[in-house]
């Protein structure tokens, strides 16, 4: 049996303003989420980019060509109603950091995870107000609870769409810190990528590369990308 695919049935994509917000039209007709939730979204930029999405499908909608449709449904449908479960777990990372956890040896190894981090670290301390622990080898290190407790309401501060595009900027590189200094223009998206592969790519270096390792690392690096520019879209 042939499998059933979603088919363009719209000429053009466009935008109108909706209350305070935006919303995408297919001829006329809003843009809806797959919940059938409204999709207004909070700048005309996002929802111009949105509406391009959509404008460039050809017969056959293609759902992971459109990143930030994808990233708008989310923050509409599950960050908004979840929205202290989405801090709270992120503010989880905190605690984990992968810049306080290094490598206790080979010395080269090591060195590269101090220039690359140290800086962030230094940051964090500075810009955010917090100041985390370093440990070295696989020990773990508890955080200072006011420390946790300045990470949590640093991501509280945000909106669902903001909380969306970090959601991302954490999860795939496994740190707070490099998501939040992405959202604060102290990195962008691929060097806050690299710095957290520094082990990898130091193994991969001696070792050799793997073909569906770095497949699936250019996946992830692609979506870190996609939800830096989710995110600078939906600022007004």
């Amino acid at each position: 049996m042939t499998e059933w695919k979603a088919r363009r049935f719209w000429k053009t994509a466009g935008i109108r303003p909706q209350g305070s917000g935006w919303e995408v039209v297919l001829d006329d007709r809003p843009l809806r989420t797959p919940g059938k939730l409204p999709l207004v979204l909070p700048t005309e930029a996002l929802a111009r980019a949105i509406a391009a999405e959509w404008d460039a499908q050809t017969d056959v909608i293609d759902p992971n060509t459109m990143p930030l449709t994808r990233a708008a449904n989310s923050a509409i449908e599950k960050v908004t109603p979840q929205f202290h479960d989405v801090t709270s777990m992120l503010g989880d990372y905190g605690g984990t950091d992968l810049l306080s956890y290094r490598a206790s040896e080979p010395e080269a190894l090591t060195q590269m995870q101090a220039m690359g981090w140290d800086p962030l670290i230094d940051w964090a301390a500075t810009e955010l107000r917090a100041p985390l622990r370093i440990t070295h080898g696989v020990i773990p290190v508890p955080q200072d609870p006011a420390v946790l407790l300045k990470l949590q309401a640093e991501i509280a501060s945000l909106d669902a769409f903001a909380l969306t595009a970090l959601h991302d900027l954490v999860t795939l590189p496994g740190s707070l810190i490099l998501g939040l200094a992405v959202l604060r223009g102290r990195l962008d998206a691929e060097t806050a990528w690299k710095l957290a592969r520094i082990d990898e790519e130091f193994q991969a270096d001696r070792w050799g590369r793997d073909e569906d390792a770095d497949l699936a690392a250019q996946g992830r690096l692609d979506a870190m990308r996609n939800a830096e520019r989710f995110y600078h879209l939906s600022r007004p």
